[in-house]
């Protein structure tokens, strides 16, 4: 049995903030102690939190529905295609 938890959309949102954060600085960077790595994690989300981009629900349920319609639109044969 697998258990979701309620508030697993909003996890699942951390994990990819922690997927991005280990791609874009953690593997890409030379960090020779636990401290630099500490100062330079600190100093990326300074970054990261001087600049949001916030989207509105409008936006996002917008992207949802073009990711939809063009997943849909390339899984369809062309009309010739058609098996008989």
């Amino acid at each position: 049995m697998h258990f979701t938890p309620t508030g697993s959309s909003w996890i699942n949102q951390v994990e990819r903030w922690f997927g991005y954060l280990t791609a874009q600085l953690i593997r890409r960077g030379v960090h020779k102690s636990v401290q630099a790595l500490e100062r330079d994690i600190r100093a990326w989300m300074g970054q990261w939190n001087d600049d949001p981009k916030p989207k509105t629900a409008e936006e996002i349920l917008e992207s949802r529905i073009n990711a939809g319609s063009e997943r849909s639109t390339s899984l369809r044969r062309p009309r010739g295609d058609r098996p008989k």
